[in-house]
């Protein structure tokens, strides 16, 4: 049998935490203790340098774990130091989930069904986006909009990319990894999908806001970062695909020059001067194959990464195995 159809016996539910002492203890009354499907569910909470209680408020609600950065190192960061303890503590499912409990945590043996019968290694909690009051018109909008372009990068179907209520199984944890500092919801995406990674999602509810998301200072600025985000995730994880389609339009803009400067030079008079045209249509074509060769060559780097990728796996597993 598959290790991602084995039956799961450990479920950790983690919590990134900045800040969260006014939050905390509300999420935390929420979580399960039981969860059908698995033998056991623990708690993990993650304190991101929090220079408030949220360690103290943890512990005195009966978290089980607790995992402190020295600094503040930003909501990716902290998404994956859950992922490496999880796996340490010996966990088969991972629940991530936020602190503002804005998820319903009475979804969880929805949202862990799919990685407990095999048919999926992630899986997303798709919110009633239109459903929800606190969100602004425009913010719906913009959250639609945002999962299709994912959609459209990352070859998934998740209808709610930014989501940050997810089951993960184990080999899904084991693979998983997020360069940037802003987010992990949209990159895992794009490169669960690269990995070959099954990944659904599933309706889920969503609480009353407790407070406003402090993940950027305004829309905008968590438009330009997530763009950046999906940018650059494509880039990293199919550098052939991205920078062969940036070359495409300098290619054919400087054919079409080129071809229209010999089609005049033979077909009209040979001795009129178009060398601007031949000269901009030869550096557009001089241009678009440096950018094919720089994708040549991101493509050697990317199978370098994907070989590190895989000792990073394996360090993983023998780091889980020595915490069993």
């Amino acid at each position: 049998m598959p290790e991602s159809a084995q039956r799961p016996k450990k479920l950790i539910i983690q919590i990134p935490c900045f800040n969260e002492a006014g939050t905390l203890a509300t999420t935390l009354a929420d979580l399960p203790r039981e969860v059908p499907g698995v033998d056991s569910v623990e708690w993990l909470v993650i304190d991101d340098g929090s220079i408030d209680d949220t360690a103290d408020v943890a512990r005195a609600n009966g978290v089980d774990h607790v995992v402190t950065h020295t600094r503040n190192r930003g909501l990716a960061a902290a998404f994956l130091t859950g992922l490496d303890a999880a796996l340490h503590l010996g966990a088969d499912v991972i629940v991530n989930t936020d602190a503002d409990n804005q998820y319903v945590a009475d979804c969880i043996p929805e949202l862990i069904a799919p990685v407990c019968d095999g048919s999926a290694d992630m899986v997303v909690g798709e919110r009633p986006i239109t459903a929800i009051d606190d969100f602004s018109w425009t913010k719906k909008k913009l959250q639609r909009f945002g999962s299709w372009v994912v959609r459209r990068f990352s070859g998934t179907d998740v209808a709610d990319a930014p989501s940050g209520f997810r089951a993960i199984g184990r080999e899904a944890a084991l693979r998983l990894q997020v360069f940037g500092k802003f987010s992990y919801t949209m990159e895992t995406l794009v490169q669960a999908n690269a990995e070959g990674l099954a990944v659904s999602s599933v309706p889920v509810r969503v609480n009353p806001f407790l407070r406003p998301s402090r993940l950027a200072k305004s829309t905008f600025q968590y438009l330009l970062r997530s763009s950046q985000t999906i940018v650059r995730s494509f880039a990293l994880y199919y550098p052939m695909k991205f920078f062969f389609r940036i070359g495409v339009l300098p290619f054919l803009l400087g054919m079409i020059l080129v071809i229209r400067w010999g089609l005049l030079f033979l077909f009209e008079d040979p001795y009129r001067s178009r060398v601007p045209s031949l000269v901009v249509g030869a550096v557009l074509l001089i241009f678009a194959v440096q950018i094919w060769v720089v994708a040549f060559l991101a493509d050697l780097q990317a199978a370098t990464r994907r070989m590190l990728a895989e000792a990073r796996v394996r360090e993983r597993r023998r780091a889980r195995a020595d915490g069993a």
